[in-house]
């Protein structure tokens, strides 16, 4: 608590504490989100087993235009990329080294998720576990890897993506919101594969937003560069997002459901959609319509010191809380109580209190285990020497480096993404992907030690 107040006391007047609110509150809700819709059964063999309840009560998909917020994440940390890469540069480092950086925020904490999995997986495969199951459950605890991927793409292509953006403003968010209409075009009349590049193109435009919402802080920027913030844009923004999506899905060809159905034509968010785009839309109008009273709300020291304290295990919470479902399952399972009522019975709905008490329990042990190591990646990631920094920034081996550490890690979150469910891993992650990822990790963690920035 007193580190709390010293951070509280310490932060500047400038910080625009509403993103970091935002932050924590996407990712409460993503994980709520999960533990509320799972339900648990048992395969025929007799073991545990679990699967969304969405396409069991479809009457709850309109709730999910708000409960999908992986929109709200993804402007939220372009707004936080703008301004750590502006912060960076006005303090004499280059792109390079704030690569270097960022990447301690993101893969140390993802490090310690696959390396337990991983050690947990061959401890269970010496036991006699079948590779299939074994697989299984990893793959059930790796789903958030999915988003982390797609935000691994993104964060290396802030520097010229920012670029982009001093230069044309919102017109670049404009040209990706066509590329993937074109992409959608693919998937509704052929041929599907034009819609790949949607999974980068949706988010990047939701992220290039987030740029020009930094760049609103300054009044004498170009017009173009600059996010609209009044309450009539707010308003602007929420009822033409809101009126977009009602046609775009009810009358239109999209699902209503902004998350994956099995079953339903497409997937809004696998990759993004001009559905998902509207309801990111949506949802912008409303960040926007609350952000006044949410600022003020926050200058409580009280509210502020629990957002900082959430804000700093945030990617611990949201890697771990699919483990922590999958570790309450065992448990339950293993002491013979675990309930499995059938999906909207009443019982389903009564079980969802006890369920989402006991999970926030497991995770909040794992996080005190495994969120120091976050938090400490939060405080060593301060910018280091202007100088080194210029110079490192010159040098095409470090440059290059960086591009591979990145380019290892996420191909080994994509495969290990892409590895069927079932398959035969004994150590639940396919080992190309397991080796892919570390040495990408450990190219980084070189880098931030200091390889490379030196002539």
């Amino acid at each position: 608590m007193r580190r709390l107040r010293q951070l509280a006391e310490r932060t500047p007047a400038t910080r625009e504490r509403y993103v970091d609110l935002l932050r924590a509150l996407a990712i409460t809700m993503v994980v709520i989100g999960h533990w509320g819709i799972t339900v648990i059964g048992h395969d025929p063999t007799g073991r545990p087993t679990g699967h969304s309840a969405l396409g069991d009560l479809p009457w709850v998909w309109p709730l999910t235009w708000v409960a999908q917020v992986m929109p709200v994440f993804f402007l939220v940390g372009g707004y936080a990329n703008a301004a750590a890469l502006a912060t960076h540069r006005a303090r004499g480092g280059g792109a390079t080294d704030w690569l270097v950086d960022r990447s301690a925020r993101l893969v140390r904490p993802t490090t310690a998720l696959l390396v337990v999995l991983a050690v947990g997986a061959a401890v269970a495969s010496s036991r006699g576990a079948a590779a299939t199951e074994v697989r299984t459950v990893v793959w059930f605890a790796t789903i958030p890897l999915w988003f982390l991927v797609a935000y691994l793409v993104v964060v290396p292509l802030t520097p010229p993506m920012y670029a982009l953006h001093r230069r044309y403003g919102l017109v670049v968010p404009l040209v990706l919101v066509g590329l993937v209409a074109l992409g959608d075009l693919g998937r509704l009349l052929g041929p599907a594969g034009l819609a790949t590049g949607n999974y980068l193109f949706g988010w990047l435009a939701v992220h290039q937003v987030g740029f020009a919402w930094y760049d609103a802080r300054s009044p004498d920027l170009p017009r173009r560069r600059r996010l609209p913030t009044s309450r009539r844009a707010a308003l602007v923004l929420l009822a033409g997002g809101l009126l977009t999506l009602i046609l775009l899905t009810v009358p239109g060809p999209y699902p209503v459901v902004m998350l994956n159905v099995p079953g339903e034509r497409l997937d809004n968010a696998a990759p993004p959609s001009l559905a998902l785009l509207a309801a990111a839309t949506t949802q912008l109008g409303l960040v926007l319509l609350l952000r006044d009273p949410a600022t003020r709300w926050l200058r409580r020291r009280a509210p502020w010191q629990a957002v900082i304290a959430v804000n700093a295990v945030v990617l611990t919470v949201f890697l771990w809380h699919l483990t922590a479902a999958v570790l309450l399952v065992g448990l339950l399972d293993a002491l013979g109580v675990l309930p499995t009522p059938r999906v909207g019975s009443a019982a389903w709905w009564a079980w969802r209190v006890p369920w989402l008490a006991a999970l926030a329990v497991v995770l909040a042990a794992l996080v005190a285990v495994f969120g120091p190591i976050e938090a400490r990646s939060r405080r060593s990631a301060a910018p280091g020497d202007p100088a080194a920094a210029r110079h490192g920034g010159r040098m095409p081996l470090r440059t290059g480096a960086v591009v591979a550490g990145y380019a290892g890690v996420v191909a080994g979150l994509l495969l290990n993404s892409l590895t069927r469910k079932a398959a035969p891993e004994p150590l639940g992650l396919p080992a190309p992907a397991l080796v892919a990822y570390l040495a990408g990790a450990g190219v980084l963690r070189l880098l931030r030690s200091g390889w490379g920035s030196r002539g």
